[in-house]
């Protein structure tokens, strides 16, 4: 389940998206992104330092994407904020390990069923990126009359 630490993540970075190339600061990120400031700023702490955002201090400071936004997948934000995709450690390609209850890889009957989740939601969130949420949501607010 997606925690609300990656939900507030991402809409924030969706709205970093939507500025198109400019900053902003962590006060209007959270009042656009409905989250809580403190929790917003320890979150943007944790992008900057992946590289996913950029910060700048002071004045006329604020923080902005720290690469294109068709270069960042809905799947390394989710990555970053909450760990891998996969559902047990034993399908997951960025943190595997053998589950503790299962004697064998070969004999868990659990494997191929959590192996193809895995390969789904990993196939969707690697193939959407924070252009394609800004557009999609472009799509759907009206504009003004």
């Amino acid at each position: 389940m997606l925690s609300h630490k990656a939900r507030y993540a991402l809409r924030a970075l969706v709205e970093l998206t939507r500025e198109d190339g400019g900053q902003m600061t962590a006060a209007d990120l959270a009042t656009r992104a409905d989250a809580p400031r403190k929790f917003l700023e320890a979150i943007l702490l944790e992008l900057s330092r992946r590289g996913i955002v950029r910060s700048r201090r002071g004045k006329f400071g604020g923080y902005s994407l720290g690469r294109a936004p068709e270069a960042i997948s809905f799947a390394e934000i989710i990555r970053v904020i909450d760990g891998p995709l996969a559902l047990a450690p034993c399908v997951s390609r960025t943190a595997f390990r053998k589950c503790d209850d299962c004697p064998t890889l070969e004999g868990c009957s659990l494997r191929e069923a959590l192996l193809r989740a895995r390969d789904a939601t990993a196939g969707v969130l690697e193939g959407y990126s924070l252009a394609d949420a800004a557009k999609a949501e472009a799509a759907e607010i009206p504009a003004a009359v």
